[in-house]
């Protein structure tokens, strides 16, 4: 039964996959420009330039795993927090060794 239920979704993701908005506008964009070059339209054709890369790039950012992307983001931030801190104690233990003397 659990087989049968994962089966389900599996060809329920791969029809959402099919028809997901990626799809529709990379359809949209080819549909205009060969509309536009067809009837020799300019702004089809600047359109379907538009939308073709923009599809692509849509597809990376969704692909992308964001909560990874900040979970390193702010990794590298508190590292550089604490080289900070670190460096500013080290000048301070400096400032009083040069300050005994």
């Amino acid at each position: 039964m659990t087989h049968d239920t994962q089966n389900r979704i599996q060809k329920a993701s791969l029809i959402g996959r099919i028809l997901s908005m990626e799809v529709f506008l990379l359809l949209m964009g080819i549909a205009s420009l060969v509309y536009g070059i067809t009837h020799d339209n300019t702004m089809n054709i600047f359109w379907a330039a538009v939308i073709i890369p923009g599809v692509f790039v849509l597809h990376q950012v969704r692909k992308r795993d964001w909560t990874k992307h900040w979970q390193e983001i702010e990794a590298e931030h508190k590292a550089r927090e604490a080289y900070e801190e670190r460096r500013r104690d080290a000048a301070e233990e400096a400032r009083k060794t040069d300050d005994s003397k």
